[in-house]
């Protein structure tokens, strides 16, 4: 089953069991899909589906932010539940301890010797790191090991 045919499974499931947040988060999914085939005249693959929930992602993430730092905690809290919903869709990322093994592998062999070098870094890294993989935290972790 592709992953557009699992959304629209998931979402009948949700109106089975009466869950109003999981299907609302499902209907933007489905309604940002809809949106992209209609723009271009296309079929969305899974890879574009995927791509179209990495970037709602990172909607939900920068809203986050900016509502916890506007004090709206409650509104926070809504894209939070997002959140969850839209990464149960994601492939399952490399452990905290497999990135950090994968960075301490990337430093030693660009020969990187300080945070001048992160771009190099980044380089051999971002080919190796699966769909999905946060790549913000990757950076942290690359900034962590060349300043040490």
């Amino acid at each position: 089953m592709g992953l557009k045919e699992q959304i629209t499974e998931d979402m009948k499931n949700a109106m089975r069991a009466k869950e109003a947040g999981k299907l609302g988060t499902i209907r933007l999914i489905i309604a940002e899909i809809k949106r992209k085939e209609v723009d271009e005249r296309i079929d969305v693959t899974d890879e574009q589906a995927l791509a179209i929930v990495e970037k709602m992602i990172k909607q939900r993430k920068d809203s986050i932010s900016q509502f916890e730092a506007g004090g709206r905690q409650d509104l926070a809290d809504i894209e939070k539940a997002e959140l969850v919903v839209l990464n149960a869709y994601m492939p399952a990322g490399l452990s905290e301890e497999q990135i950090a093994a994968e960075v301490a592998a990337a430093v030693a062999a660009s020969g990187a010797a300080g945070p001048q070098d992160m771009g190099k870094v980044m380089a051999i890294l971002k080919p190796k790191m699966p769909k999905g993989t946060d790549m913000g935290a990757v950076s942290a972790l690359i900034k962590k090991a060349l300043s040490a």
